[in-house]
Protein backbone atom coordinates (compact mmCIF):
# COMPACT_ATOMS: atom_id res chain seq x y z
CA UNK A 1 0.00 0.00 0.00
CA UNK A 2 1.56 3.17 -0.58
CA UNK A 3 2.07 5.87 1.92
CA UNK A 4 0.05 8.69 2.86
CA UNK A 5 2.11 11.16 1.67
CA UNK A 6 1.52 9.59 -1.68
CA UNK A 7 -2.17 9.37 -1.31
CA UNK A 8 -2.68 12.76 -0.02
CA UNK A 9 -0.08 13.95 -3.33
CA UNK A 10 -2.17 12.27 -5.75
CA UNK A 11 -5.89 13.68 -4.03
CA UNK A 12 -4.01 17.00 -4.41
CA UNK A 13 -2.95 16.29 -8.16
CA UNK A 14 -6.24 14.79 -9.61
CA UNK A 15 -7.55 18.41 -8.77
CA UNK A 16 -5.40 20.10 -11.10
CA UNK A 17 -6.07 21.02 -14.29
CA UNK A 18 -2.71 20.47 -15.99
CA UNK A 19 -3.99 20.86 -19.46
CA UNK A 20 -6.18 24.38 -18.92
CA UNK A 21 -10.20 24.82 -19.98
CA UNK A 22 -11.81 22.82 -22.26
CA UNK A 23 -9.40 23.40 -25.09
CA UNK A 24 -5.87 22.92 -24.56
CA UNK A 25 -3.56 25.86 -24.31
CA UNK A 26 -0.17 25.64 -24.96
CA UNK A 27 0.65 28.78 -22.72
CA UNK A 28 -0.85 27.14 -19.71
CA UNK A 29 0.87 24.19 -20.44
CA UNK A 30 3.82 25.90 -20.15
CA UNK A 31 3.20 27.73 -16.59
CA UNK A 32 1.61 24.97 -15.26
CA UNK A 33 5.27 23.31 -16.12
CA UNK A 34 7.37 26.21 -14.30
CA UNK A 35 5.33 26.84 -11.44
CA UNK A 36 5.14 23.30 -10.37
CA UNK A 37 9.18 23.48 -10.67
CA UNK A 38 9.45 26.04 -8.23
CA UNK A 39 8.06 23.79 -5.30
CA UNK A 40 11.79 21.76 -5.63
CA UNK A 41 15.65 22.91 -5.16
CA UNK A 42 18.48 22.01 -7.27
CA UNK A 43 20.79 20.08 -4.99
CA UNK A 44 22.85 22.57 -3.13
CA UNK A 45 26.03 20.95 -3.89
CA UNK A 46 25.48 20.90 -7.76
CA UNK A 47 26.74 24.35 -10.18
CA UNK A 48 24.97 25.61 -12.56
CA UNK A 49 27.29 26.76 -15.68
CA UNK A 50 24.95 28.09 -19.14
CA UNK A 51 26.93 26.06 -22.47
CA UNK A 52 26.53 26.14 -25.97
CA UNK A 53 26.07 22.56 -26.71
CA UNK A 54 26.55 22.44 -30.76
CA UNK A 55 24.11 25.25 -31.26
CA UNK A 56 21.76 23.72 -28.82
CA UNK A 57 21.15 25.98 -25.47
CA UNK A 58 22.04 23.88 -22.39
CA UNK A 59 23.62 23.87 -18.84
CA UNK A 60 25.85 21.42 -17.15
CA UNK A 61 25.23 20.78 -13.47
CA UNK A 62 27.82 19.88 -12.17
CA UNK A 63 28.11 18.24 -8.61
CA UNK A 64 31.06 19.34 -6.41
CA UNK A 65 34.03 17.02 -7.01
CA UNK A 66 32.71 15.08 -9.74
CA UNK A 67 34.32 12.80 -12.10
CA UNK A 68 35.41 15.02 -14.90
CA UNK A 69 35.01 11.88 -17.52
CA UNK A 70 31.50 10.29 -16.60
CA UNK A 71 28.25 12.38 -18.50
CA UNK A 72 24.53 11.87 -18.12
CA UNK A 73 22.81 13.54 -21.12
CA UNK A 74 19.37 14.66 -19.84
CA UNK A 75 16.08 15.25 -22.04
CA UNK A 76 13.32 16.38 -20.56
CA UNK A 77 9.97 16.30 -19.70
CA UNK A 78 6.85 18.35 -20.80
CA UNK A 79 4.53 17.04 -23.81
CA UNK A 80 7.27 18.30 -26.49
CA UNK A 81 5.96 21.18 -25.60
CA UNK A 82 7.28 22.38 -22.26
CA UNK A 83 9.29 22.07 -19.73
CA UNK A 84 13.16 23.27 -20.28
CA UNK A 85 16.62 22.54 -18.26
CA UNK A 86 15.80 25.01 -15.39
CA UNK A 87 12.41 23.13 -14.94
CA UNK A 88 14.06 19.51 -14.32
CA UNK A 89 17.01 21.64 -12.43
CA UNK A 90 15.73 19.89 -9.25
CA UNK A 91 15.51 16.40 -10.55
CA UNK A 92 18.63 16.09 -12.91
CA UNK A 93 21.05 17.65 -10.20
CA UNK A 94 20.38 15.20 -7.26
CA UNK A 95 20.78 12.49 -9.83
CA UNK A 96 23.58 14.00 -10.91
CA UNK A 97 25.00 14.41 -7.59
CA UNK A 98 24.24 10.98 -6.28
CA UNK A 99 25.73 9.30 -8.77
CA UNK A 100 29.09 11.08 -8.86
CA UNK A 101 28.79 12.32 -12.42
CA UNK A 102 28.12 15.72 -14.60
CA UNK A 103 24.88 15.95 -16.28
CA UNK A 104 24.32 18.18 -19.61
CA UNK A 105 20.76 19.16 -19.62
CA UNK A 106 19.50 20.59 -23.08
CA UNK A 107 16.61 22.75 -24.06
CA UNK A 108 15.85 21.43 -27.46
CA UNK A 109 13.47 23.11 -29.76
CA UNK A 110 10.14 22.46 -28.63
CA UNK A 111 6.20 21.53 -30.59
CA UNK A 112 4.42 23.41 -31.92
CA UNK A 113 6.66 26.11 -32.98
CA UNK A 114 9.27 23.61 -34.00
CA UNK A 115 7.30 19.76 -34.46
CA UNK A 116 9.51 16.63 -35.56
CA UNK A 117 12.20 16.48 -35.76
CA UNK A 118 13.56 19.68 -34.33
CA UNK A 119 13.64 18.34 -31.11
CA UNK A 120 15.20 14.97 -32.06
CA UNK A 121 18.32 17.00 -34.08
CA UNK A 122 18.95 18.68 -31.54
CA UNK A 123 19.68 15.85 -29.27
CA UNK A 124 21.68 14.79 -31.67
CA UNK A 125 23.54 17.51 -31.83
CA UNK A 126 24.38 17.71 -27.95
CA UNK A 127 25.44 14.41 -28.50
CA UNK A 128 27.81 14.77 -30.72
CA UNK A 129 29.32 17.74 -29.80
CA UNK A 130 30.12 15.39 -26.12
CA UNK A 131 32.24 13.25 -28.72
CA UNK A 132 33.56 16.13 -30.55
CA UNK A 133 34.22 17.98 -26.87
CA UNK A 134 36.52 14.79 -26.00
CA UNK A 135 33.82 12.55 -23.62
CA UNK A 136 33.69 8.62 -24.66
CA UNK A 137 30.94 6.67 -25.11
CA UNK A 138 31.60 4.41 -22.64
CA UNK A 139 30.89 7.37 -19.86
CA UNK A 140 27.83 8.49 -21.33
CA UNK A 141 24.26 7.67 -20.12
CA UNK A 142 21.38 8.86 -22.10
CA UNK A 143 18.46 9.43 -20.11
CA UNK A 144 14.81 11.61 -20.07
CA UNK A 145 11.39 11.47 -18.63
CA UNK A 146 7.90 11.80 -20.62
CA UNK A 147 8.53 13.26 -23.82
CA UNK A 148 11.77 13.43 -22.91
CA UNK A 149 12.24 9.63 -21.92
CA UNK A 150 10.81 9.09 -26.03
CA UNK A 151 13.60 11.08 -27.09
CA UNK A 152 16.34 9.40 -25.38
CA UNK A 153 15.03 6.13 -26.97
CA UNK A 154 14.79 7.67 -30.45
CA UNK A 155 18.19 9.48 -29.86
CA UNK A 156 19.43 5.86 -29.82
CA UNK A 157 18.02 4.56 -33.10
CA UNK A 158 18.92 7.28 -34.97
CA UNK A 159 22.75 6.98 -33.66
CA UNK A 160 22.69 3.36 -34.71
CA UNK A 161 21.28 3.96 -38.04
CA UNK A 162 23.36 6.90 -38.93
CA UNK A 163 26.17 4.95 -37.62
CA UNK A 164 27.33 7.06 -34.65
CA UNK A 165 28.79 5.04 -31.52
CA UNK A 166 26.44 4.62 -29.10
CA UNK A 167 26.49 5.68 -25.47
CA UNK A 168 26.79 3.20 -22.39
CA UNK A 169 23.13 3.09 -21.87
CA UNK A 170 19.95 4.51 -21.56
CA UNK A 171 17.11 5.22 -19.00
CA UNK A 172 13.64 5.85 -19.87
CA UNK A 173 11.24 7.55 -16.69
CA UNK A 174 7.73 6.74 -18.52
CA UNK A 175 8.72 7.43 -21.80
CA UNK A 176 5.98 7.84 -24.52
CA UNK A 177 6.95 5.10 -27.43
CA UNK A 178 3.65 4.96 -28.93
CA UNK A 179 2.22 8.21 -30.28
CA UNK A 180 -0.68 6.26 -32.11
CA UNK A 181 -1.89 5.63 -28.46
CA UNK A 182 -3.22 2.26 -29.20
CA UNK A 183 -2.20 0.92 -25.33
CA UNK A 184 -5.02 -0.87 -23.64
CA UNK A 185 -3.77 0.91 -20.83
CA UNK A 186 -5.19 4.51 -22.14
CA UNK A 187 -8.39 3.02 -21.41
CA UNK A 188 -7.72 0.58 -18.42
CA UNK A 189 -5.88 2.68 -16.63
CA UNK A 190 -7.89 6.13 -17.42
CA UNK A 191 -9.66 5.86 -13.77
CA UNK A 192 -6.08 6.11 -11.84
CA UNK A 193 -3.78 8.55 -14.03
CA UNK A 194 -4.26 11.68 -11.77
CA UNK A 195 -2.77 13.51 -14.90
CA UNK A 196 -3.81 12.53 -18.10
CA UNK A 197 -6.51 9.96 -17.73
CA UNK A 198 -9.76 12.77 -18.37
CA UNK A 199 -7.78 14.18 -21.10
CA UNK A 200 -7.63 12.03 -24.00
CA UNK A 201 -8.69 14.15 -26.67
CA UNK A 202 -6.00 16.99 -25.57
CA UNK A 203 -3.40 14.49 -25.61
CA UNK A 204 -4.08 13.58 -29.23
CA UNK A 205 -3.88 17.93 -29.38
CA UNK A 206 -0.36 17.56 -28.09
CA UNK A 207 0.63 13.98 -29.95
CA UNK A 208 -0.75 16.14 -33.44
CA UNK A 209 1.17 18.98 -32.40
CA UNK A 210 4.52 17.60 -32.74
CA UNK A 211 4.00 14.86 -34.89
CA UNK A 212 2.84 17.34 -37.79
CA UNK A 213 2.47 15.32 -41.40
CA UNK A 214 4.34 12.57 -40.07
CA UNK A 215 2.57 9.19 -39.52
CA UNK A 216 2.95 8.40 -35.32
CA UNK A 217 4.10 5.25 -36.18
CA UNK A 218 7.36 6.46 -37.75
CA UNK A 219 9.82 4.69 -35.79
CA UNK A 220 11.85 8.36 -34.29
CA UNK A 221 8.40 9.16 -33.25
CA UNK A 222 7.52 6.20 -31.89
CA UNK A 223 10.19 4.08 -30.65
CA UNK A 224 8.21 1.34 -30.15
CA UNK A 225 7.98 0.88 -34.22
CA UNK A 226 11.81 0.43 -34.26
CA UNK A 227 13.86 -2.28 -34.81
CA UNK A 228 15.70 -2.32 -31.53
CA UNK A 229 18.12 -4.30 -32.41
CA UNK A 230 22.10 -3.37 -31.07
CA UNK A 231 20.79 -0.90 -28.51
CA UNK A 232 22.75 -0.44 -25.53
CA UNK A 233 21.68 -1.63 -21.83
CA UNK A 234 18.36 0.34 -20.38
CA UNK A 235 16.90 0.94 -17.16
CA UNK A 236 12.76 1.56 -17.83
CA UNK A 237 10.18 2.98 -15.28
CA UNK A 238 6.90 3.51 -15.24
CA UNK A 239 4.09 3.92 -12.91
CA UNK A 240 1.28 1.24 -12.58
CA UNK A 241 -1.38 4.27 -12.13
CA UNK A 242 -0.79 5.99 -15.58
CA UNK A 243 -2.25 5.57 -19.22
CA UNK A 244 1.23 5.52 -20.48
CA UNK A 245 2.21 1.96 -19.01
CA UNK A 246 1.49 -0.16 -21.94
CA UNK A 247 4.05 2.24 -23.89
CA UNK A 248 7.19 1.18 -21.24
CA UNK A 249 5.66 -2.98 -20.83
CA UNK A 250 5.55 -3.15 -24.65
CA UNK A 251 8.55 -1.53 -25.48
CA UNK A 252 10.62 -3.57 -22.54
CA UNK A 253 9.69 -6.50 -24.13
CA UNK A 254 10.17 -6.05 -27.52
CA UNK A 255 13.50 -4.68 -26.57
CA UNK A 256 14.39 -7.92 -24.51
CA UNK A 257 12.77 -9.82 -27.49
CA UNK A 258 15.28 -7.94 -29.62
CA UNK A 259 18.49 -9.07 -27.26
CA UNK A 260 18.81 -5.79 -25.63
CA UNK A 261 19.51 -5.58 -22.06
CA UNK A 262 16.39 -3.95 -20.25
CA UNK A 263 16.31 -3.45 -16.14
CA UNK A 264 12.18 -2.42 -16.19
CA UNK A 265 10.13 -1.41 -13.33
CA UNK A 266 6.51 -0.99 -13.04
CA UNK A 267 6.08 1.04 -9.78
CA UNK A 268 2.89 -0.04 -7.94
CA UNK A 269 0.17 2.37 -7.70
CA UNK A 270 2.51 5.27 -9.05
CA UNK A 271 1.70 8.01 -11.16
CA UNK A 272 3.41 9.80 -14.25
CA UNK A 273 6.85 11.26 -13.57
CA UNK A 274 6.65 10.21 -9.74
CA UNK A 275 10.96 10.00 -9.67
CA UNK A 276 11.03 14.11 -10.24
CA UNK A 277 9.17 14.32 -7.04
CA UNK A 278 11.88 13.35 -4.98
CA UNK A 279 11.10 13.51 -1.41
CA UNK A 280 7.35 14.37 -1.70
CA UNK A 281 6.89 10.26 -2.91
CA UNK A 282 8.95 8.32 -0.19
CA UNK A 283 8.29 5.65 -2.85
CA UNK A 284 10.69 7.92 -5.06
CA UNK A 285 14.09 6.89 -3.38
CA UNK A 286 14.05 3.12 -4.21
CA UNK A 287 13.59 4.57 -7.70
CA UNK A 288 16.37 6.99 -7.72
CA UNK A 289 18.69 4.28 -6.15
CA UNK A 290 18.06 2.16 -9.25
CA UNK A 291 18.56 4.97 -11.53
CA UNK A 292 21.87 6.04 -9.70
CA UNK A 293 22.84 2.27 -9.50
CA UNK A 294 22.42 1.91 -13.51
CA UNK A 295 24.26 4.83 -14.34
CA UNK A 296 27.20 4.26 -11.96
CA UNK A 297 26.85 0.42 -13.01
CA UNK A 298 27.30 1.42 -16.72
CA UNK A 299 29.54 4.16 -16.42
CA UNK A 300 32.40 1.82 -14.88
Amino acid sequence: MTSFRTRFVKFSLRKMNVFGGDRFDVKHFRRQAAVASKIFRKHRKVRVCIVDAGGVPSEWLIPYQASAERVLLYMHGGGFMSGSSRTHRPFVSKIAFLSGCRALSINYRLAPENPFPAGLEDCISAYRWLLHSGFSTDKIIVAGDSSGGNLALALLIALRDSGDPLPAGAIGISPNTDLALTGASHITRADVDVFFGKAATKIQVVVRNYVGDYDPRHPLISPLYADLRGLPPLLLHVGDHEILLDDTVQFADYARKAGVSVNFTAWPEMIHDFQLTGTFFPEAHDAIDEIVHFIREHQQ
